[in-house]
């Protein structure tokens, strides 16, 4: 049997003994409950699974554990609470940027990522950074609003 693998998920060390190419997204789900990353096309192509690694996006469903090792992952569940949201998630609340809400963990995760690189993007740039992510529902002119919203730093108004 291999050594364990050590994971930092929302600031909080683990310890798993499974194989390093077992795909992050089952331990976030199976193992430690965090439901925030959804399995969605298993491919990377989605976004449905998106999690920061060092503070960039990553699809948890093609990064294996050996790859995430020593770095500090973030899900959904590691950026606000229900009563003091992450300022990106304050803007989705206040834009009502969901429908069905399958896609938000990785509209939000790409938002967080992408405004840490671009505080203050222009529309055209947020298009662009979020084109990877795919919404079924169509909601995408209300998560453009609301990712210019915190970007504009107006999540709660």
């Amino acid at each position: 049997m291999s050594e364990p693998v050590q994971l930092q998920v929302n600031g909080t060390a683990h310890r798993f003994a499974l194989p390093r190419s077992t795909p992050l997204i089952y331990v976030l789900r199976n193992d430690l409950g965090l439901n925030g990353p959804k399995f969605g096309c298993g491919l990377g192509e989605c976004g449905a699974c998106t999690v920061l690694m060092d503070g960039v996006a990553a699809r948890s469903c093609v990064t294996t554990l050996g790859t995430a090792e020593g770095r500090a992952i973030t899900t959904l569940e590691g950026l606000g609470t229900p009563e003091a949201p992450h300022p990106v998630q304050a803007a989705f609340i206040a834009e009502q940027a969901a429908q069905c809400g399958y896609c938000l963990n990785g509209m939000i995760m790409t938002t967080v990522a992408f405004l840490a690189r671009t505080p203050a993007p222009t529309e055209d740039e947020a298009r662009a950074a979020l084109r990877y992510n795919l919404c079924r529902c169509g909601t995408h002119v209300e998560i453009l609003r609301a990712v210019m919203r915190a970007a504009h730093g107006e999540a709660s108004e």
